[in-house]
């Protein structure tokens, strides 16, 4: 039974098979969350966006927790589960159009690679939770900064 469990928690920190691109496997799961943002946007309001995006983060935190410990690897390449995590982050509160959707994938990326501080302190939490939290504190910081551009951006061009 176990074994069914970790073949589970593996498939889902990949996000599906996501995690297993050869090239820059981060992006690739990123660019696969835009369509599960968009059905989110569509269909269920802002606390239902945020129940959801709550339980995609703990399921990631369990399924990159058990892939780890499969893999016996420390964070592992293939979980993207945290990528999906920290994009819904990035994402909520803001209407789905393709500029805030462009805006938000390049604010994340640059935040998830870059990791001020204190995200790269995150990932020393270690397991499940290290892996998720600096996602999810990469989602927080570029959630905040798109929002500050998008009223940046109506204060030099009103109207």
């Amino acid at each position: 039974m176990r074994r069914i469990f970790d073949r589970a928690a593996v498939f889902i920190a990949q996000g599906i098979f996501v995690g297993r691109s050869p090239v820059v496997p981060g992006t690739a799961g990123t660019l696969a969350t835009i369509p599960l943002y968009w059905a989110m946007a569509a269909w269920l309001s802002l606390p239902g966006y945020l129940l959801v995006t709550l339980m995609v983060t703990l399921i990631g935190i369990w399924s990159a927790h058990v892939t780890e410990r499969v893999t016996g690897k420390e964070d592992p390449r293939i979980v993207i589960i945290d990528e999906v995590a920290g994009f819904l982050v990035t994402m909520a509160g803001h209407p789905f159009g393709w500029k805030r959707i462009l805006g938000g994938f390049l604010l994340f990326r640059i935040f998830d690679i870059i990791k001020p501080p204190p995200l790269r302190r995150l990932e020393r939490l270690g397991g499940g939770l290290g892996i998720v939290a600096d996602d999810i504190g990469a989602g927080i910081y570029a959630n905040l900064s798109l929002l500050l551009a998008v009223w940046l951006f109506h204060l030099a061009f009103p109207g």
